[in-house]
């Protein structure tokens, strides 16, 4: 199976790309990706010359360049990873968010209706739905209610997705994720910046009254789902992913300083994010039934092995804070813009 990963180098894409290979073993995979902020050239160097992986540059927006590569790939399937993702980037610049996020999938959906491709995988997020009260889950039928610049342009793409299904039945299958954590996120995101700042005696920025809830999946888990929702998901139908790992985002701030072994009192409360979420939850049962996939990681020994992977790898996520690893990329790839 020849298979086109947009946003491969990325946190999720990047460890999905890595287990693909590991265990599905006459795949291919072709990773589109720009290498904007989030997308790290590194975290796949070790590929070069896998005949198994390729590497393209270049934007889901540029509906010249994805049309070549579907015509010359002769794409199966397509996993699409590929978004501007963090909240606090698109409060302060939105308009990157529709474009990437809204115009890119429009632009993969026509080029995989153009040449026939046998099934879309488009992965969201739980932050479509908006934010729960103090109980109950998200299903695959909560009504969507976005809160933040970058989950309506999720939304928007979920449901463009959905109406190619609908109107034009390209094999669609749309999957929605709690949180993800492990290694190679890029650490703007809560856990590897608690962690980054931790081991660094740096105050650690808490919003709010730090009491907002997410639920977290390990990102292997998540990709497992991933591969289950492609091989297995039914056209036309979203697939919840989530690990019934509800934590506090203070107790998770605490619980990486216990591992660091690092005090409270780098703990630093800052003022809360614009719309911030109260709470997130998923009910991943249709997925479990339908897809028999379940989380395999258990939450605490899986964050302390994060807490390691990132110990270990100061020089990966120092290169980013310092902005090194821009200055590797653009030296491999900048001639291929």
């Amino acid at each position: 199976m020849n298979i086109l990963l947009t946003g491969g180098s990325g946190f999720i894409g990047s460890n999905l790309v890595r287990l693909i290979l590991a265990e599905r073993p006459g795949w291919r995979v072709v990773n589109l990706d720009k290498l904007t902020y989030a997308g790290n050239a590194e975290n796949l160097a070790d590929l070069s010359g896998n005949s198994r992986y390729r590497f393209v540059r270049g934007d889901i927006c540029n509906g010249e360049l994805v049309a070549d590569l579907f015509r010359n790939e002769r794409f199966d399937a397509v996993m699409h990873l590929a978004a501007e993702s963090h909240v606090d980037r698109s409060i302060l610049a939105p308009s990157i968010f529709i474009e990437t996020n809204v115009r890119g999938t429009q632009v993969l959906l026509e080029a995989a209706r153009e040449f026939g491709v046998k099934r879309f995988l488009h992965v969201s997020t739980d932050e479509v739905y908006g934010s729960l009260g103090p109980t109950g889950l998200f299903t695959e039928r909560t009504p969507l209610d976005p809160s933040s610049p970058y989950s309506a342009s999720k939304a928007s793409s979920d449901l463009l997705a959905l109406a190619y299904f609908h109107t034009f039945k390209l094999p669609v299958v749309v999957t929605r994720c709690s949180n993800n954590y492990g290694p190679y996120q890029f650490p703007e995101k809560l856990i590897p910046l608690m962690i980054a700042n931790a081991v660094r005696d740096l105050p650690l920025p808490v919003y709010g009254d730090g009491m907002n809830v997410r639920d977290w999946i390990h990102v292997e888990d998540h990709g497992r789902g991933l591969l289950a929702a492609l091989e297995l998901g039914e056209p036309g139908q979203v697939y919840n992913f989530g690990a019934s790992s509800e934590r506090h985002n203070i107790d998770i701030v605490k619980l990486v300083l216990k591992l660091v072994g690092k005090p409270e009192s780098l703990i630093q409360y800052v003022k809360d994010r614009l719309g911030h979420d109260r709470r997130y939850a998923i009910d991943s049962t249709k997925a479990q039934q339908k897809l028999g996939w379940a989380p395999r990681h258990i939450f605490e020994d899986a964050l302390a092995a994060t807490v390691e992977w990132y110990v270990e790898n100061r020089p990966w996520w120092e290169r980013i804070i310092s902005g090194e690893y821009l200055k590797y990329y653009e030296k491999q790839y900048g001639a291929r813009k």
